[in-house]
């Protein structure tokens, strides 16, 4: 009984220490703490990332089944966008988490402005797309016309203020390459509180504020996640992290901008693959109507809110493989990915089996539609069945992606994704007239074989030799 009390208080000091941002070195000391003292905020910060979709779709929901679906369109488009951001944020990670293990905190604060740098000049571009032709991407993507009249204004402002969801996600790759993740997640935290007061005013109106209908949830997003980036520049300017960015490393670096781009590249072309495949799936599932890719997207956001935890335990093994390689020490990171893996699988698990049991239900909190409820459902129950090889297939992924080493995910999900998922899906929803059936099957599959190939190639230990 008394050691019960003891682990009990223990747990509670820890998950004190995870949230306060309090400086710790993870490249000494016991794995299973530095796993905890990263995972709980990283995990945090994540589900703060999915309560997004989630408290967009409850409220949009009650607007339109037009409305649900614009979000299902818009967001397989602005998937694009998050592969190029995270893209970046995998060479922000693994260098800054590099160079804090090799004690180097000036060459991490640099490596950090460059990202900035980078990410606002990819944002401005995707920007004046998204306001000249967002009619157009809508109707690329299968929409209807009277999905794209209700709707395009939540795409134009969307991709529009795009700056936003960019720098969110670079500088809080930053954070937690510096192993100060709990900075990220205050700034989630922040940024999804303004959303949720937001939402329901700006979509049905209030006072004198009129009725906007699901362009409104776009607006609320973007004023959250904005305020949340000025929060970040704030930290970052005066240094209540590890990195301090000060006047004199707002310059452009030639040579620290170019082994980023070199890192990225291999990051933002593994997430591009990923993320095409998934709007080309989008476009399969719009032939079966708005009904049918409502229960999709609902069914996505809502995995989404538990694939966001195990994502943020894998944002953990990144970084201690990263600075761990920093400080030589390849064995130690090569056990906290292992141990990482172990705890995300337990996650996971019971995850899935809550899906299967309470699918239906779960969906029913979204919609009413008969038919959005059948297939929403069917999509998680289906999509459970392999949550615990999604596990150890994000932590092995991001460990890759930890040590700088981004290509053999590139090369991991080219196979999987455009020579397996895509084929497979097709032909099993329209030619075999399996339906959305078809592409649900398609996708569990190719994530599993992810998860096998990827640890198979870990196990060669070649990303122990990245240098970066």
């Amino acid at each position: 009984m008394s050691k019960s009390i003891i682990s009990i208080k223990q747990f509670f000091s820890l998950f004190r220490l995870a949230i306060s941002g309090r400086a710790q070195d993870f490249t000494t000391g016991s794995i299973r703490k530095a796993v905890f003292l990263l995972s709980v905020p990283m995990i945090l910060e994540m589900l703060m990332e999915s309560v997004f979709a989630v408290v967009d779709i409850f409220f949009v929901s009650k607007v339109s089944v037009n409305a649900v679906a614009t979000i299902g369109l818009t967001e397989s488009v602005v998937t694009l966008i998050y592969a190029i951001a995270i893209g970046l944020s995998m060479a922000a990670t693994a260098i800054v988490a590099r160079r804090i293990g090799e004690k180097d905190v000036s060459g991490a604060s640099q490596a950090a402005v460059q990202v900035i740098f980078l990410g606002v000049a990819v944002a401005v571009i995707i920007s004046i797309i998204g306001i000249m032709f967002p009619k157009e991407i809508l109707q690329l993507m299968g929409g209807a016309p009277d999905l794209i009249e209700e709707g395009y204004g939540y795409t134009q402002i969307l991709l529009g203020g795009n700056v936003t969801i960019m720098l969110l996600f670079l500088i809080n790759a930053i954070f937690r390459g510096a192993g100060d993740a709990s900075i990220a997640m205050w700034t989630l935290i922040l940024s999804n509180g303004l959303n949720i007061i937001l939402d329901p005013i700006l979509i049905f109106g209030f006072g004198p504020i009129p009725e906007l209908g699901v362009k409104g949830a776009a607006i609320a997003t973007t004023i959250g996640r904005g305020a949340a980036v000025i929060f970040q520049l704030f930290i970052l300017c005066y240094g209540w992290s590890k990195i301090k960015i000060q006047l004199k490393d707002i310059v452009l670096r030639i040579g620290v901008m170019l082994n980023l781009i070199k890192v990225s590249l291999g990051g933002i072309g593994q997430f591009l693959i990923g993320t095409s495949s998934w709007v080309f799936l989008m476009r399969i599932m719009s032939e079966f109507g708005s009904e049918v890719l409502a229960g999709y997207t609902i069914a996505i956001r809502v995995m989404m809110f538990t694939l966001m935890p195990a994502w943020g335990m894998s944002n953990a093994a990144a970084t201690l493989v990263g600075q761990n390689l920093g400080a030589n020490q390849p064995e130690r990171a090569e056990r906290s990915v292992w141990k990482t893996g172990k705890y995300c699988a337990y996650f996971m698990g019971i995850v899935s089996i809550g899906y299967l049991v309470f699918a239906t239900e779960i969906i029913s909190w979204f919609s009413l539609e008969p038919n959005v409820i059948k297939n929403g459902s069917l999509c998680l129950r289906i999509m459970a069945a392999g949550y615990v090889f999604y596990a150890y297939g994000m932590v092995v992924i991001n460990s890759f992606n930890g040590s700088g080493d981004t290509l053999t995910p590139t090369i991991i999900n080219f196979i999987c994704f455009w020579l397996f998922q895509l084929p497979f899906a097709y032909i099993m929803a329209l030619t075999f007239d399996f339906g959305p059936t078809g592409v649900f099957l398609a996708i569990v599959i190719a994530e599993i074989l992810i998860s096998v190939i990827a640890i198979i190639w870990f196990k060669k230990g070649r990303w122990k030799l990245i240098k970066v």
